[in-house]
C-alpha cells in the first residue's frame, strides 16, 4: 500500500497541490499535517509512520515535508527499513524501492555522516585549543576556593550550615557539594 503524507508549516498554506500529487502518485491514504518542519514532535507523521506495515511504501512531495534535517531524514529512513516499510520523494525522484534509489540514499547518508565526523572533529579541536589556553567550558563555579574556606571556617565556629550558606550566597546543598563531610 502507498501512504502519503504531506505537511505545510502554518495553517495560511494550502496542502491541496501535495495531497492531489500523493493521489496521483497512487497512495491510497494521505496524512495530512499543519506543523513546523523544525518541531522534532510532529503528531500526524508519529500516526503516519505507526500506520504503516511491511512492504508499505511512504510517499512525500519533497524530503523537506518529512524531515526536518539530513539526520533526521536518515533516522527515519532507518526506521522505515528496519520495518520492511519503503519511502519514495516524488520531487527528488528518489525511492528506496529501487536499486539506485537506495544507492542514492546511501550516498547522502553517508555524506551526512562524514559532515557529522567534521563538525565533531573541529569542535574538539577548538575545546582543545581553549584548554591550552586556559579555558574552560561549561558554568562557572558557585563555590571559588574562597568561598570553601570561608564556610570551612565558620562550620568549624558552630555557624549552621543554613547560615553559612547564605554568608557566601550559595544554597545549603551546594555547600554540602563542596564540602560532602559538613554536619547536617
Amino acid at each position: 500500500m502507498r501512504i502519503g503524507y504531506a505537511r505545510v508549516s502554518t495553517s495560511d498554506q494550502s496542502t491541496e497541490a501535495q495531497v492531489s500529487a500523493l493521489r496521483t502518485a497512487g497512495c491510497e491514504r494521505v496524512f495530512v499535517e499543519t506543523a513546523s518542519g523544525a518541531k522534532a514532535d510532529r503528531r500526524v507523521l508519529a500516526e503516519a509512520l505507526e500506520f504503516l506495515r511491511p512492504e508499505d511504501v511512504l510517499v512525500v512531495l519533497k524530503l523537506d515535508r518529512v524531515a526536518r534535517s539530513l539526520s533526521h531524514l536518515i533516522e527515519i529512513m532507518s526506521l522505515l527499513k528496519a520495518k520492511g516499510i519503503g519511502f519514495q520523494s516524488l520531487t527528488e525522484e528518489i525511492s528506496t524501492t529501487t536499486p539506485g534509489g537506495k544507492l542514492l540514499f546511501h550516498l547522502m547518508a553517508a555524506i551526512s555522516e562524514f559532515e557529522r565526523d567534521l563538525i565533531r572533529e573541529r569542535t574538539m579541536h577548538g575545546l582543545k585549543a581553549a584548554r591550552a589556553k586556559g579555558r574552560v567550558g561549561g558554568r562557572p563555579r558557585r563555590m571559588t576556593d574562597d568561598k570553601i574556606d570561608a564556610v570551612r571556617s565558620l562550620l568549624e565556629n558552630g555557624t549552621p550550615v543554613k547560615d553559612a550558606a547564605a554568608a557566601v550566597g550559595v544554597s545549603v546543598p551546594t555547600v554540602y557539594r563542596y564540602l560532602p563531610g559538613s554536619a547536617r
